[in-house]
């Protein structure tokens, strides 16, 4: 038996023995950190316990193969390509981990905040994330593997610079996005008015949000010009103030002018959806009486603002008629010497 021979086979041991070893220190894992999950009540502890448990046995025979290659003489080439390959499929191994267990804690994070903007969020940078963490661990991989780094940092340095130039806007409107969702000037399902568009939000994207006018039209906004414009978010709007000017005759009596505060004030409050402010004779207009009432609707609801207003004016017509009360319009009246 040849020398070769001889340390093929111990090669052949040790990977049985670290394989036997690798199955006995599974189980053991499993055993130890099935207790410990045991123990806790939330599900991030479970499937990082089960995410180990599932990684041991790869990286247990990919380091009992290591070692036993290791112990073969081989020429250096092969031997280094070799140990490339398993450093490479290790790094894989590792990287995936990593990713799938952040994975996990930015899911069970985003529903414990229990913010529908913030799961949005999470949920669009988790694929930012993934990359980064391959991008270190190919870095790392590099540099183990014994190439030299100056040039790479130089090549990821120019293409870093031309990419910044040629991608300033979509990351500028990323962060917009961002900032839209941490900040929440406006909400999917809200109603806002910008830069003379009135319009429903549909939904937030990371370059551009989508809204449905009040005519139907889908229009699609950047980010940017949303954070930068004036925003008028009108669901949150809890009470609505109106203001109503309305003028009668100079035809009439003392007598109703005292009336028709406490007449619009009963109206007011015996509609639905409305709350009486005011109501006052604020001046003698060019041809009319005027009055100005103030109420106010407590819903974001445009519909049912608009019938609260509705039933108002309504009212005030039908009692005004009741008392022979005329509402004043635009008149001139001419005198003419024969």
């Amino acid at each position: 038996m040849n020398a070769f021979t001889k340390e093929l086979i111990i090669a052949i041991g040790i990977f049985i023995i670290g394989s036997i070893i690798t199955l006995v220190s599974s189980a053991i894992s499993k055993n130890i950190l099935r207790k410990f999950t045991l123990r806790t009540n939330n599900k991030i502890d479970d499937y990082i316990a089960k995410s180990l448990i599932e990684i041991i046995k790869p990286l247990g025979f990919l380091i009992s193969f290591f070692i036993a290659w290791a112990s073969i003489p081989i020429t250096e080439t092969l031997d280094n390509l070799v140990l490339g390959l398993i450093k490479f499929i290790c790094l894989i191994l590792v990287i995936r981990l990593i990713n799938k267990i952040s994975q996990i804690i930015i899911k069970e994070w985003s529903i414990k905040v229990d913010d529908k903007s913030i799961s949005t969020m999470l949920a669009s940078i988790s694929p930012m994330i993934r990359a980064i963490t391959w991008c270190i661990g190919i870095v790392f991989y590099l540099q183990n593997m014994g190439v030299q780094m100056t040039a790479v940092w130089a090549l990821l340095s120019a293409g870093g610079i031309g990419a910044g130039l040629a991608l300033k806007e979509p990351v500028q409107e990323f962060f917009e996005y961002i900032t839209i969702l941490l900040d929440k000037p406006f909400q999917n399902g809200q109603f806002i008015h910008i830069e003379g568009v009135w319009a429903k939000v549909e939904t937030v994207g990371v370059r551009s949000t989508r809204l449905r006018s009040i005519n139907g039209e889908i229009i699609v906004m950047s980010n940017s010009r949303l954070t930068n414009g004036v925003i008028s978010n009108y669901a949150e709007m809890n009470n609505r103030r109106l203001v109503h000017k309305l003028g009668v005759v100079y035809e009439t009596s003392h007598q109703n002018m005292i009336k028709i505060p406490e007449v619009i004030k009963d109206i007011v409050e015996n509609t639905e959806n409305a709350i009486f402010d005011r109501c006052h004779f604020i001046k003698f207009g060019d041809f009319s009486l005027d009055f100005e009432l103030v109420y106010f609707i407590p819903t974001s609801n445009y519909i049912q603002a608009m019938t609260a207003q509705q039933n108002i004016n309504l009212g005030i017509m039908k009692k005004f008629e009741e008392q022979g009360i005329e509402f004043a319009f635009p008149t001139q009246t001419l005198n003419l010497n024969r």
